[in-house]
């Protein structure tokens, strides 16, 4: 019997680990990348005998397939992926693609916002419970290398609309959405519709033994809940009890998680994480918890004791009074909101913020409230700035216009005082002056450590 050819495209963790499970599954496999693949990874695909090439795409090869794998990054747009699939191709993603070698549980995460926190978080409460548990999807390492090589009782997800856009059969056991705003609409044609159905595809093929938990007030997923149908269970969370809310804060101040086998409280102020939109991805990660029995003691002790992520309101350092704060995970508007809005209260405005980078159709509207009240000045970083500099004239005392890292900082240093904070938290991608947010972040932590010298 003749071998199934699959392509994989895209030579990142992905791709990587989509083509050592095909290989391990006796597939016929070819990695193509455009770019250039990293030494680390090209090593692995040598070492396991993967043919593979790099900087270009060998159509006839591709094209020659019974099935490709595409990296979440490649656009559906592309002429690579159009010509696949005129040829009638099946295009899947790698999350897909490992879906069909496992029979373990899957909680699996989206959201515009909060979905990396939410998901380290639901791990950690799991890992610490003593499961067997893998990380996976934009967090952690491939899912489909960790099938092949690892065999885990239960995977913890984190799920971008990229990744969902080409997922068919592949089936959570516990789907969470925490918020939909606009996010990547340049890839969905500028359309918020097109970006909302591709999250709603975390959906597919719920049964009446899964369940989806939500945002209770977000007003995206109740007009699409209102269009849509799911056998899952509803599990909604909100600040405050409505009807049929599963996970709120009481009048006493006390975190009230419900599910038909589990209730637990606890007081919200012994959740190691602050702010308001942190309290949802507590509640989101706790909801999981209980759905998988985990016992509420474990809960309780991972909830209090877990250490946020990385560029997400991550401490960086307090020099001459100054409180310096990586937020170079909030990509988008509705991201830096949830950062101003956690922001301690003070007499006057004490924030320099710094915005700025490559813009994705952005209304920094959503904003402005918040801005108008705690920012005494923003720091541009960007190639252009001109559309921060227009829209944000007059709303703050000061704005500083900058196109490096290190000019952006200087500035903010000079800009702040005693009892001030500095917000790095740029609503935009990172791609104009870097090569990803965590690259953005970590420079920002280096750049504002060399303050001290």
């Amino acid at each position: 019997m003749e071998k199934k050819k699959l392509v994989v495209l895209g030579g990142g963790e992905s791709g990587v680990g989509a083509a050592i499970l095909a290989k391990d599954k006796g597939m016929d496999v070819f990695l193509s990348d455009m770019g250039t693949i990293s030494p680390h990874y090209s090593a692995i695909l040598d070492a396991e005998n993967i043919e593979w090439e790099q900087g270009q795409h060998t159509m006839q090869r591709i094209l020659d397939a019974d099935e490709v794998v595409k990296s979440p990054g490649i656009p559906p747009t592309v002429p690579i992926i159009k010509a696949i699939v005129e040829r009638g191709i099946p295009v899947i993603s790698e999350i897909e693609f490992a879906g069909r070698y496992t029979d373990a549980k899957m909680v699996c995460i989206t959201g515009s916002n909060g979905k990396t926190t939410t998901t380290m978080l639901t791990y950690h409460i799991l890992k610490n419970a003593g499961l067997n548990v893998g990380l996976a999807g934009n967090v952690g390492r491939s899912l489909a290398l960790q099938v092949a090589r690892e065999q885990h009782d239960v995977y913890v997800i984190e799920l971008s609309s990229f990744q969902l856009e080409n997922m068919y059969r592949f089936k959570a056991n516990v789907a969470v959405m925490l918020n939909i705003t606009p996010d990547h609409l340049d890839r969905y044609d500028y359309k918020m519709q097109n970006y909302v159905n591709a999250k709603f595809r975390i959906l597919n093929n719920l049964t009446t033994e899964d369940a989806f938990i939500f945002w209770q007030d977000d007003p995206v997923i109740q007009s699409q809940l209102r269009q849509v149908t799911t056998e899952a269970r509803m599990y909604p969370f909100a600040e405050h009890v409505e009807r049929d809310t599963r996970a709120y804060v009481d009048d006493d101040d006390e975190l009230v998680i419900y599910t038909p086998d589990t209730s637990l409280r606890m007081p919200r102020a012994d959740l190691s994480l602050n702010g308001l939109h942190n309290l949802y991805n507590s509640m989101a990660a706790a909801l999981s918890a209980c759905l998988l029995n985990i016992k509420k003691d474990d809960i309780r002790n991972a909830l209090s004791d877990f250490e946020g992520v990385e560029h997400r309101l991550e401490f960086v350092a307090d020099i001459n009074g100054v409180r310096y704060i990586n937020d170079s995970k909030a990509t988008n508007v509705n991201s830096c909101w949830y950062a101003l809005e956690s922001m301690p209260a003070a007499d006057k405005p004490n924030v320099v913020l710094i915005l700025g980078g490559k813009d994705k159709g952005n209304d920094y509207s959503e904003i402005a409230p918040l801005v108008e009240q705690k920012v005494k000045t923003i720091v541009c970083m960007g190639k252009d700035n001109s559309k921060l500099l227009d829209f944000f004239a007059g709303k703050v005392p000061q704005i500083v216009d900058t196109h490096s890292l290190d000019e952006a900082v200087k500035a903010c240093a000079e800009a702040a005082s005693d009892g001030d904070i500095v917000l790095l938290s740029p609503c935009c991608a990172s791609f104009d002056l870097f090569h990803s947010y965590e690259e953005r972040g970590k420079l920002f932590k280096e750049a504002v450590r060399k303050l001290r010298q």
